[in-house]
């Protein structure tokens, strides 16, 4: 590419990656003034920030997480206000059908700020469903702080929005590599004075030392979406006891030991497929169900119907039906690490690499983005 180009292709700060992480990065960047450009190997974002349920799980973090969900929380909606998109802030239902599921919510709920967490009785978790509630929920708690989006809109919604305040798109466009200011394409190179490489669990294909060394590997989900029971509305998202083993802000109450016992002993199956059974509702009424977890480096495609079934029976049993019918089906793949949630690194000068590695990222984007861009002192 010749200079005149390679000048015309100049932006303060160049994103290679249009999921949430990325777009939630060039959101900060765009209310600093920067000039921006982000680019991206697909036609729209495919991956981990739409086959995912919507849901911003803010409460049930903990710690340095919870600080960042937090400070994300406020520019979700700011960006919600902004872009047009759908975001509920009716919080998160977790529903308890035991009392060790119910001693967990309870320690959680006394160790937060007043009215975080609110107990619930089984009357008004029923009342949160729309009526439908499984025999043998015995209560619950409303998570305050949580927010709802509808992952199908939300990444398209907030970069046609990004595009309308100036940021340059280049869609269908795959980054090889960056060095001294350049970042090298298949649309030629682009000059930015920083670069911020957001590609998600695609980590090992960029810089696969740096996969290696902090352990990234590959998270699939089974994952559906299915047509609500008739008159269901639900406002908050929905959580199980599995729900509590998976996330930390739960998982770290000393109650929680007593609940992954059992669980074990009562619901084995659910365990072995690392279920996390939740459901959030679409603004077309349909449900996102799910989701189970495999770990491998390179992901098989292949779905299997017994985690299915499995899946959307728990899913049913919550809601106190006999079925679910499918609407769709699909794989969500993300990374995941054992070493840390997130990861931030320099991997050359004026290059950061970013990638959430605990499938949290819609839920620390904001947050997350906010504090690289004020680390790498962009202004």
């Amino acid at each position: 590419m010749n200079q005149e180009n390679r000048q015309n292709n100049g932006s303060d700060l160049l994103i290679v990656g249009a999921g949430i992480i990325g777009l939630s990065h060039a959101f900060h960047a765009v209310r600093r003034g920067l000039k921006v450009t982000v680019i991206d190997r697909d036609r729209r974002a495919v991956g981990a920030s739409v086959r995912n349920f919507g849901h911003c799980c803010i409460t049930a973090q903990s710690g340095e997480l919870l600080e960042l969900a937090q400070a994300g929380r406020p520019f979700w909606l700011e960006a919600s206000s902004q872009a047009g998109f759908f975001a509920s802030t009716a919080g998160a239902l977790a529903v308890a059908r035991s009392e060790r599921e119910l001693a967990v919510l309870s320690e959680l709920s006394a160790a937060r700020p007043l009215g975080q967490l609110e107990l619930l009785s089984r009357e008004q978790v029923a009342t949160q469903l729309s009526g439908y509630a499984g025999a043998d929920i015995i209560g619950g708690a409303l998570l305050r702080d949580d927010l709802r989006v509808d992952p199908r809109q939300v990444v398209a919604a907030l970069a046609d929005w990004l595009a309308e305040q100036g940021v340059r798109f280049e869609w269908q466009t795959s980054f090889h590599f960056a060095q001294d200011g350049l970042a090298h394409t298949s649309r030629g190179s682009f000059v930015a004075a920083q670069i911020i490489v957001c590609v998600g669990h695609d980590v090992d294909r960029l810089y696969p030392e740096i996969a290696a060394t902090e352990q990234i590997n590959r998270c699939g989900l089974q994952m559906a979406r299915v047509a609500a029971p008739r008159d269901l509305r639900l406002g908050p998202a929905v959580l199980s006891g599995t729900s509590m083993l998976r996330y930390p802000g739960f998982a770290e109450t000393t109650a929680a030991a007593g609940l992954r016992a059992e669980i074990a002993a009562h619901d084995a199956e659910a365990l072995a497929v690392d279920a996390n059974i939740m459901f959030t509702q679409r603004p077309d009424g349909s449900l996102i169900v799910g989701d189970s977890h495999r770990l491998a480096e390179t992901m098989d495609p292949f779905l299997a119907e017994s985690v299915s079934e499995l899946l959307l029976d728990r899913v049913a049993a919550l809601l106190g039906v006999a079925q679910l019918t499918v609407l769709e089906r699909w794989q969500g793949i993300y990374a995941s690490s054992p070493l840390q949630p997130y990861l931030v690194s320099t991997v050359a000068p004026g290059v950061t690499l970013v990638s959430v590695t605990s499938g949290v990222g819609m839920t620390i984007s904001f947050g997350l983005a906010q504090r690289v861009l004020a680390q790498l002192d962009l202004v």
